[in-house]
């Protein structure tokens, strides 16, 4: 190969390597927060979400800001979203201990087997 081949296969390879970063920036500037579908103001955050089935789920999203601020329980399914009732803002809940690892469980089931034996 040519000097000038190698490096236009360099060049190529660092502009491909560069896209991913470039994507991983815009994301988390803000105008990058205009279309990942978050308000820019920080006006609507998401609460919570039970799914109900394959395609259908139950949403909660704050909406607004200090004295205005309202949760929207809302309804989704693939054809429709419907909100289905509006509460004032609740305390949030304290996050749930972390569940342990798997290969946790699995060294203790071994343990208690080999101390029955």
């Amino acid at each position: 190969m040519t000097s000038t081949a190698i490096t236009s296969a360099l060049w190529f390879i660092a502009i491909l390597a560069m896209i991913p970063l470039a994507l991983w920036l815009v994301k988390r500037s803000p105008v990058g927060a205009r279309f990942s579908g978050v308000a820019a103001g920080g006006l609507m955050r998401h609460v919570a979400a039970l799914p109900l089935s394959a395609g259908q789920r139950i949403i909660t999203v704050e909406v607004g800001e200090g004295e205005s601020r309202r949760w929207l329980v809302l309804g989704v399914t693939p054809q429709n979203i419907s909100m289905l009732y509006t509460i004032a803002p609740q305390a949030e809940a304290e996050p749930a201990a972390p569940l342990p690892a798997f290969a946790q469980l699995l060294g203790k089931l071994r343990s208690e087997k080999r101390g029955s034996r």
